[in-house]
């Protein structure tokens, strides 16, 4: 068995998301969860062959699901949003913080 990072990004028929990781892939991913911030505001999902920062597979787990090898992690700050997108903020944004 190879100990390398599997990440694998899915999504049923039904549109549900579901993130399939081996132990070096939820390593990989929770490494590049902690190094977002105000400085370091995202990271990319990219297939797994073009050495990427979050390398995804692009093997199915279930034959109908529909793999998703490309994306976008950001970091969001309330501060940014606000400015920049309040809408996202719900409750929050008419409430003025």
């Amino acid at each position: 068995m190879s100990n390398s990072p599997r990440i694998t990004f899915s999504r049923s028929p039904d549109g549900f998301l579901q993130i399939w990781l081996n132990p070096e892939g939820r390593d990989l991913l929770v490494e590049q969860l902690q190094r977002l911030s105000e400085h370091s505001d995202h990271f990319h999902i990219v297939p797994e062959d073009m050495n990427p920062e979050l390398p995804a597979r692009s093997f199915p787990y279930e034959t109908d699901d529909e793999v998703l090898e490309w994306g976008r992690v950001l970091f969001r700050p309330d501060e940014w949003d606000q400015k920049y997108f309040p809408h996202v903020l719900g409750a929050l944004a008419t409430k003025g913080g």
